[in-house]
């Protein structure tokens, strides 16, 4: 296996622990810009740039969260089972147990 793609191995994350420090580092770098961002647009502007990188800090973590889920064969949602072309006002298929 060369070098490199063992270098590159450390940089996966693997387990749900590892996904909470990156959100945990994110987060504090959102909060970081945020401040910035309310010192330099005083007002209402710096609130809503500060609510934008939180917001941004959320949609990424729960994304690391659900690529760390436990994998146990179950569907959790019914929204799951519509498929990628089925429009949302039909009626769901059967779900299978």
């Amino acid at each position: 296996m060369s070098k490199l793609r063992k270098f590159g191995r450390l940089f996966v994350i693997k387990n749900r622990l590892e996904a909470c420090a990156v959100i945990y580092a994110l987060g504090l770098g959102a909060i970081e810009r945020g401040l910035h961002y309310m010192e330099v647009y005083p007002g209402f502007p710096g609130w809503l740039f500060m609510a934008a990188c939180t917001c941004a800090v959320f949609m990424a973590g729960a994304r690391l969260l659900e690529f760390t889920r436990k994998d146990n064969r179950q569907r959790r949602r019914r929204s799951d089972f519509i498929g990628p072309r089925q429009p949302l006002g039909q009626p769901l298929a059967e779900i299978p147990n």
